[in-house]
C-alpha cells in the first residue's frame, strides 16, 4: 500500500501541494534572496508583516529554525529562557536552545500548555555575577503537545505586561497561530501584539510544502538575517517555495475551520470506544490526543494495527496517540478513520 492510499492523520505537515499551489510555484518570479532580490519572497515577507502588524518579517526554511533564530538573536550564552514543560522548543527541537544559543532552560508546568504570570513571576531572575539572566519567556499557541489548545489572549497580554515590567522579551512560537485565529476570530495582529518576536509556519495547517516566517521590529529582523545565514538558512531563488506560502495565506486560512470541525467529530466518536480517554475540553483546533491506557493495549500495537487497516497516526507518549486533521483529510476520511479505530480496539 503506498502512502497515498492511507488516511494520513499523523500530522498537518503531511499535506501535498494542490494543483493551484503548484502552478503558483511554477510561475513564481525569483531572484537571489540573500541579496534581497527575490520579489516573491519580498512580497511574502511584506504581506505577513502586514497581517500581524509587525514592522518586518523574514522567510526561513522551518519553524525550528525560526524559533532558534529568534532566541539566538536576542540572547547571550549563559542567559536563561522560561517556557512550558510540554512546549515544542523544549521537546522537539533537539536541544538547540542549549546547543546553538548556550541558554539555560527553566520549565514551568502549565495547564493544557498555558501558564500565567503568577506561575513565573518568582522564576524571573535579573541576573548577577552568580546566576543567569532571564532573557526570554516563550509561549506556544496553539500548543501541540497539549492537543492543539489555544493560549488565551488575556493571559498572553498579562504575560506581556509582566515581561515588560521585568525587561524580559516574550517570544511566541506561533506555528499554528492560524488555528487559534480561526477558532477564536481574534485578529492575528492582536496575538502578535503580545510578543516581541514570533514565528509562524506555512507548512502545517496552511498546506505549503515548506517554510516559516520570523516577525518583529525591523532592527531585530536585520540581526536575524545574519543569524539565519549563520545557521545555514540563507537561500537563493527561494521565490519558488515562497509562492506556495503566499498561496497558502491567501486561500487556506479560513478553511481551517473545517479541520477543527473534523477533529471534534473524530474526538467525540473515538471517545465512545471503551478504554480510550480523550480530554474533550482540549480539542479546540485540529489535534486530538487519545490516552489508551484503559484499553490494556500498547501504543505501538495500536499504531501498527491502524496502519495495517489504512490509517496513519503517531505515538505521542507511553500511553498516548495523536491524530491530526488537515486539508488532505475530508469528512469521509474521518468517518473511515473512526471505523478503523473501532475495529482495531474491538479486535482485542
Amino acid at each position: 500500500m503506498s502512502d497515498t492510499n492511507y488516511i494520513d492523520m499523523r500530522s498537518d505537515t503531511v499535506t501535498r501541494p494542490s494543483k493551484e499551489m503548484r502552478e503558483a510555484m511554477a510561475s513564481a518570479e525569483v531572484g537571489d534572496d540573500v541579496f534581497g532580490d527575490d520579489p516573491t519572497v519580498n512580497e511574502l515577507e511584506n504581506k505577513v508583516a502586514d497581517l500581524f502588524g509587525k514592522e518586518a518579517a523574514m522567510f526561513v526554511p522551518s519553524g525550528s529554525m525560526g524559533n532558534q533564530v529568534c532566541l539566538y538573536s536576542n540572547s547571550s550564552p549563559g542567559d536563561e529562557i522560561i517556557c512550558e514543560r510540554g512546549c515544542h522548543i523544549f521537546n522537539f527541537e533537539v536541544a538547540t536552545v542549549a546547543a546553538l544559543s548556550g541558554m539555560l532552560t527553566q520549565v514551568v508546568d502549565g495547564t493544557r500548555g498555558v501558564f500565567t504570570p503568577a506561575d513565573i513571576e518568582g522564576l524571573i531572575r535579573p541576573g548577577s555575577m552568580h546566576s543567569p539572566r532571564t532573557a526570554i519567556v516563550e509561549i506556544e499557541n496553539t500548543h501541540n503537545r497539549a492537543g492543539g489548545t489555544i493560549f488565551p489572549i488575556d493571559v498572553m497580554q498579562s504575560l506581556r505586561e509582566l515581561c515588560d515590567s521585568r525587561q524580559v522579551l516574550l517570544h511566541l512560537d506561533g506555528a499554528r497561530i492560524w488555528n487559534a485565529h480561526v477558532a477564536t476570530q481574534i485578529p492575528l495582529a492582536d496575538y502578535a501584539a503580545c510578543a516581541d518576536t514570533m514565528s509562524v509556519c506555512f507548512s502545517k495547517g496552511l498546506g505549503a510544502p515548506i517554510g516559516s516566517a520570523v516577525l518583529g521590529e525591523r532592527d531585530f529582523i536585520n540581526r536575524a538575517r545574519r543569524t539565519r545565514k549563520m545557521f545555514g538558512g540563507g537561500m537563493r531563488q527561494v521565490g519558488i517555495i515562497a509562492a506556495a506560502a503566499l498561496y497558502a495565506i491567501e486561500h487556506n486560512i479560513q478553511r481551517l475551520s473545517e479541520d477543527h470541525e473534523n477533529a471534534w467529530y473524530f474526538a467525540e466518536s473515538i471517545s465512545e470506544i471503551e478504554g480510550v480517554y480523550i480530554d474533550l475540553d482540549s480539542v479546540q483546533t485540529n489535534i486530538v490526543v487519545l490516552d489508551i491506557a484503559g484499553s490494556g493495549r500498547g501504543v505501538d500495537d495500536i499504531v501498527a494495527s491502524c496502519r495495517e487497516k489504512g490509517l496513519l497516526v503517531v505515538a505521542f507518549g507511553a500511553t498516548k496517540i495523536r491524530a491530526v486533521t488537515h486539508l488532505d483529510v475530508d469528512r469521509d476520511d474521518v468517518r473511515d478513520a473512526i471505523q478503523i479505530m473501532r475495529e482495531v480496539f474491538e479486535s482485542a
